[in-house]
């Protein structure tokens, strides 16, 4: 579905991301069924999967693909900050052991 200038039309380039958009959900799908000793490598997968179909659609779907780098720019800033908080708060999690592993179970009767 060629036009005279030899582009693909808009309604094919929509669909060609939209079977993307497809493909990358049935992916995320299936590496959901992966080893449950791998975890921290399906969440990773997981993760660029989920920015990849991400920046599928802010391209294609919002149209960034045709607007000047800066807007590009102010759409990234915020994704970089997330990430960046993200990491900053990992410390935080294994700073304190977790109260909630092997605690004995409360005996029958008892009430709070």
């Amino acid at each position: 579905m060629a036009t005279t200038h030899g582009k693909t039309s808009h309604r094919q380039l929509y669909f060609q991301i939209f079977g993307a958009l497809t493909f990358l959900t049935l992916a995320e799908v299936g590496v959901t069924y992966g080893p449950p000793s791998m975890k921290y490598i399906i969440v990773a997968v997981l993760v660029g999967l989920a920015l990849g179909k991400a920046a599928l659609v802010a391209a294609f779907y919002m149209h960034l693909r045709f607007e000047k780098s800066t807007l590009a720019l102010i759409a990234a800033v915020p994704l970089f900050l997330c990430v960046f908080l993200a990491f900053a708060l990992l410390p935080d999690h294994s700073a304190v052991g977790h109260k909630t592993e092997n605690v004995p179970a409360a005996p029958a009767g008892a009430e709070h």
